[in-house]
């Protein structure tokens, strides 16, 4: 196997602080992430200690405000830090963008008193979020949900299951959309559950092609209690809320993207370097060189395309349909590189010995969660020339 260190993505980063902070990420990645990667992938093994250790050391609420526990970076550099963890081992990567989404509604629509109770546990408390908007009948159209919270006095009892839940079952909290109202998108509310709430359980992970250390399940809630002190906004604003979070959590998706397609193309080059066939590199054939040359491109194109798609989010500027064309670009991209990987390293990319068929089966999962890329596609055409059927 290659055992030529990639060199470092050559970073703008805008302060010295966020400089430090990326060299602290690959400092970990390197340490903590990389050398486990593909056993504990290989296992189905969910590194959850590892996620303490980015909780201690300030990881997993960096957009976030720092008078609740976050680390106040702009997107600009909190993606730049996903794109690195990403590169290791996606199921931290992915892991800390979910975390990220779950803990996004109350940031940005709880009340002073909420986020002052609970923002600083979800931030750097050492818990870890999930985020519960799709059903097993309703994917793509979230809208028509069925999960029920009812009111009962001054609590909310809400029944009904979730589906494809990363995190469903080892999550200490979950951010759960339920049908307080009329249907469509007006009768959906926003709700804080606790993980060990009563009536709260998950049903056995799904057995994935790819990401098999990152549980995905059905998560139950049986007529699970929680006072309105825990809905997050008003009531039938749930909607809104969500889509709000997956305008930003769909840049968190870009970015690891990128960073699969990065280690992709490292391992790529390396092997270029060190294979020989009729007497010379196989880095040496044009035809290699030109696919190498593609692929850096395509990643430096995402690169671009959803650090700027951030910096208008940074400035307090529109961003949904940069948003979706970066997740469209970046996670298209992904499965361009890594199957183009695959086949530079030849039979050997076919193989478990080397990651790059791991990179293969982790990245087509990016083109289908958090809106599908067909979706992604609906989502700008309504941004260019409206809603269909006008």
């Amino acid at each position: 196997m290659p055992d030529r260190a990639p060199q470092p993505v050559d970073r703008q980063l805008p302060t010295e602080e966020a400089r430090d902070l990326i060299s602290l990420v690959r400092d970990i990645a390197q340490r903590e992430i990389a050398p486990k990667a593909a056993e504990e992938e290989d296992a189905g093994r969910f590194p959850r200690e590892l996620f303490t250790l980015l909780s201690r050391s300030g990881l997993l609420g960096l957009p976030y405000d720092s008078e609740y526990g976050g680390g106040d970076q702009p997107y600009e550099v909190y993606l730049q830090v996903l794109e690195e963890l990403a590169a290791a081992r996606l199921t931290v990567g992915l892991g800390v963008s979910v975390h990220s989404l779950a803990s996004y509604a109350l940031a940005a629509y709880g009340t002073k008193e909420q986020q002052v109770e609970h923002l600083p546990a979800m931030l750097g408390g050492g818990l870890l979020g999930a985020y519960c908007l799709s059903e097993p009948h309703s994917g793509s159209d979230a809208a028509a949900l069925r999960t029920k919270a009812v009111r009962d006095g001054d609590d909310w009892v809400i029944s009904g299951t979730k589906a494809w839940i990363t995190h469903g079952g080892i999550a200490d909290f979950y951010t759960v959309m339920a049908r307080t109202g009329e249907e469509g998108p007006r009768g959906i509310t926003a709700f804080l559950v606790p993980g060990d709430a009563e009536g709260v359980s998950a049903a056995a992970p799904e057995k994935k092609m790819g990401m098999k250390g990152s549980p995905t399940a059905q998560v139950h809630f049986d007529g699970v209690r929680v006072g309105d002190d825990r809905r997050i906004g008003e009531e039938g604003q749930g909607f809104a809320i969500a889509l709000s979070s997956l305008d930003s959590g769909r840049l968190g998706i870009s970015a690891c993207a990128i960073g699969v397609a990065q280690a992709a193309l490292d391992e790529a080059l390396a092997y270029a370097a060190e294979r020989r066939q009729f007497g010379k590199p196989i880095a040496d054939f044009q035809g290699l060189r030109f696919m190498l040359a593609d692929m850096a491109t395509q990643i430096e194109a995402g690169r671009a395309l959803y650090l700027a798609a951030a910096r208008l989010k940074d400035a307090g500027r529109p961003f949904a349909r940069q948003a979706a064309m970066a997740k469209l670009h970046c996670t298209d991209t992904a499965m361009r590189v890594t199957t183009d990987a695959v086949q530079i390293l030849g039979g050997y990319g076919y193989t478990a010995d080397f990651p790059a068929e791991r990179y293969m089966r982790e990245a087509k999962v990016l083109q289908i969660v958090e809106g599908t890329n067909q979706i992604q596609r609906m989502v700008i055409a309504r941004h260019l020339v409206g809603p269909e059927g006008r």
